[in-house]
């Protein structure tokens, strides 16, 4: 375990591994998308509001820094809102490669708003990520189930959200002398949690975990994905190269297509396995300026 804890490319990869596995928990639980989603963050939160406690870490943000992380909670809560919905329509594989698709939106606002200059094979990356989703969901988009559909857009606005997040959470990062956010994701995670948690009353869900099982694919969830899996690729980014940072970004959604075909047997064509194939490169390439931020890492 030493070993392992010392090692950050190690740390890395398996912190992917347990990330890609979200999506499996909120497939496996038997409760509200917007429920799953509020333990998620519950959890996950308290177990990071707990280790700031015990290792006697003040919190020291400043008034501009809470704003933003307010605005990045809501962020946070859309994107688990509309992720956690996709993942129970088309499954998820599907759904987290499409959240990936973060990645293009960051590249949109970066070359719209900050007046940042692409790299070539980003541009060539965004037509390339659109290829390859059209060989997965089909090119007739009329024929296609309406709660199918509804789940890819679900998709695509669960990336438009995670991408307002990852920009918040940079933001707020800006002026922090603390090396990893946890302070940070702390917070957002406790908030989000509220924010889940009124929605969930609104829509009239209840947020009872009436089975044992339920409980314990809802504590991997928060704590291993969300924590855990989260603080290994935090704490390697530092130590890991640009290389090693993407292929760990590639891995996340990569992972989560096999744990959906081999968990739950979901029935893939050579033209889906080439369009997947296809995204996910094309996510590879239009995250490696930005990667050592993990902005794929869910």
């Amino acid at each position: 375990m030493t070993r392992v804890l010392g090692n950050p490319t190690l740390r890395l990869f398996i912190g992917a591994a347990l990330i890609s596995l979200s999506p499996v928990w909120v497939k496996l639980v038997d409760v509200s998308p917007t429920t799953s989603g509020f333990y998620r963050v519950l959890i996950g939160g308290a177990a990071l509001a707990a280790y700031l406690l015990v290792s006697r870490k003040q919190l020291a943000l400043s008034k501009r820094a809470w704003q933003i992380l307010l605005l990045a909670s809501v962020f946070f809560a859309l994107d688990l809102w509309f992720w956690h919905r996709s993942i129970n329509y088309i499954g998820p594989g599907l759904s987290t490669l499409l959240a990936n698709f973060q990645v293009f939106i960051m590249t949109a606002v970066g070359i719209v708003v900050l007046r940042e200059m692409p790299r070539p094979v980003q541009l060539l990356a965004i037509p390339l990520a659109l290829f390859g989703l059209a060989l997965i969901v089909g090119l007739d988009w009329q024929s296609l189930p309406a709660d199918y559909r509804l789940g890819v857009i679900f998709g695509l606005l669960t990336a438009c959200s995670y991408a307002g997040y990852l920009l918040s959470l940079r933001r707020s990062r800006q002026h922090s002398t603390h090396r990893l956010p946890s302070r940070e994701v702390a917070v957002i995670s406790l908030v989000t949690a509220v924010i889940l948690g009124a929605s969930a009353i609104v829509e009239g869900e209840s947020l009872a975990i009436t089975t044992l099982d339920d409980a314990m694919w809802l504590v991997c969830y928060g704590i291993l994905s969300h924590c855990i899996g989260w603080m290994f690729i935090a704490s390697s980014l530092p130590h890991v190269s640009t290389t090693e940072a993407g292929l760990a970004l590639l891995l996340q959604p990569t992972l989560s297509f096999v744990w959906d075909v081999l968990f739950f047997a979901r029935p893939m064509s050579a033209t889906e396995l080439a369009g997947a194939a296809i995204a996910l490169v094309a996510i590879y390439l239009g995250s490696r300026p930005t990667s050592k931020q993990a902005q794929g890492a869910r």
